[in-house]
């Protein structure tokens, strides 16, 4: 609707995580060099985590396109436990089949494809999204899982991305043995009001539009309404692209803003991080 009004080549704030539009902010920045640091040097557990819609997502996206070619990479993006047991999501994350219900067996062909790859000189990398719906005895599983990993060489990594519910159930004493194999344990904090200036500033740029396109103030109105949350900024600064083409303006002002925040505060679904007026 409003791209071609604006100069954009596409929609600079998607709500879709997409790795090209990653703002390379200091605490994603260090998020990423950590994961890349944990991959290597064979860290057996690496968590990341941060509130819903920080960016973790985007951030293992642009992990995963960056990984090196002698790396088996399976993700798992959904953890609910209505989809079936762990064993079930891993193999299903690698491409691999297996009829038998029994878990023994199921393991069994885990880790015969786990010593098959190294066998080939790849590494297996189980990146598990949506972590914090997994409970303490599924954890437990995934360590058991990690028990390959008894010679010198790592065989299978485990990075867990999740929200800060991840955490508390990390605390839970019968994870000790978990948490003593993390060797990357990284939380991402919401984007500053400095950051977030240069966040939009910078998908705007990667969308092909003109400088400026949100002024300073009202840059500084998105931080308010949105607590430094991208997907928030992403869903203030789209709809405001909406209005300011509605209105036919040239550039998106803080009352456009704060136009769009009122709306959607009133309608109850948006979290009030400053009450428009």
């Amino acid at each position: 609707m409003y791209t071609e009004y604006f100069g954009l080549k596409e929609k600079p704030f998607a709500l879709t995580p997409d790795p090209a539009f990653l703002y390379p902010s200091r605490r994603h920045q260090t998020g990423l060099m950590l994961l890349e640091y944990g991959l290597l040097n064979q860290a057996a557990i690496s968590v990341i985590s941060g509130e819903i819609g920080s960016g973790k997502t985007t951030l293992i996206r642009k992990l995963l396109d960056s990984m090196d070619k002698d790396m088996t990479v399976g993700l798992i993006s959904n953890t609910h436990r209505s989809f079936g047991e762990l064993l079930q999501w891993v193999l299903v994350a690698f491409g691999l089949e297996c009829q038998s219900p029994d878990k023994a067996t199921l393991y069994k062909y885990f880790i015969d494809f786990v010593i098959e790859e190294y066998a080939k000189g790849q590494r297996t990398v189980l990146i598990v999204d949506e972590a914090q719906n997994l409970d303490a005895e599924t954890l437990e599983e995934l360590r058991m899982l990690s028990n390959i990993n008894a010679d010198k060489d790592l065989v299978l990594q485990l990075i867990l991305v999740g929200q800060p519910e991840l955490r508390e159930t990390l605390r839970q004493p019968g994870l000790v043995q978990f948490v003593q194999r993390i060797s990357v344990d990284f939380h991402l904090d919401p984007l500053t009001g400095e950051e977030v200036r240069a966040y939009i500033d910078h998908r705007i740029k990667v969308a092909g539009g003109p400088e400026g396109l949100f002024t300073l103030e009202s840059c500084d109105e998105v931080f308010d309404f949105s607590g430094g949350v991208p997907r928030l900024i992403n869903q203030i600064c789209d709809t405001a692209l909406v209005y300011a083409f509605a209105d036919g303006l040239s550039e998106v002002g803080p009352e456009i803003v704060i136009a769009v925040a009122k709306d959607k505060q009133r309608g109850g679904l948006f979290p009030v991080m400053k009450k428009a007026e």
